[in-house]
């Protein structure tokens, strides 16, 4: 099977995107984590921090390589790599509308390329970076929910922020 791409932001990886990347590392030869470098949000993390914290967690997987990009994902980066799968982890809810108005994007830039959607593992349906980063700056446990690497960053990060 081609090589796909995993794109976003993950600011933070945390285990619903350690899980997509699992499952989908194996349905592809090769799956590209792409670390989007200027994310339209706010971030904790710096794209190398991103991209770091991304390998830490998918260092057990040897057909997963985690790299930075910029602009966008289909076509640039999905001919660059010479991708023919974008790989999406769809929640309940909110995701299936947003990730459909995607998908139909991609394939509008580039109809050589397909979007494949992995439904989220049940224990992760309601694991978004954002709230995941808001409850670890109150203060509150996200290590259940994030790599014990991510973890240990962000408790640096929100420790040298007081």
């Amino acid at each position: 099977m081609p090589r796909a791409i995993y794109p976003g932001s993950f600011d933070p990886v945390h285990n619903g995107h350690v899980d997509v990347a699992v499952r989908a590392s194996k349905v592809f030869d090769q799956l590209t984590i792409a670390v989007y470098d200027a994310p339209p949000k706010r971030v904790l993390f710096s794209t190398q921090e991103r991209v770091d914290l991304f390998k830490e967690s998918t260092a057990h997987l040897s057909n997963v390589d985690v790299i930075s990009f910029g602009g966008l994902v289909a076509p640039d980066l999905a001919q660059q790599l010479d991708a023919k799968f974008i790989v999406r982890g769809l929640r309940a809810g909110f995701d299936f509308e947003a990730e459909f108005e995607m998908a139909l994007m991609w394939r509008n830039l580039d109809p050589d390329v397909d979007v494949v959607c992995l439904m989220s593992a049940l224990q992760f349906q309601f694991v978004y970076s954002s709230r995941i980063k808001e409850v670890a700056r109150l203060g509150g446990d996200v290590r259940s929910l994030v790599p014990a690497s991510v973890s240990s960053a962000m408790e640096a990060k929100f420790a040298s922020a007081s």
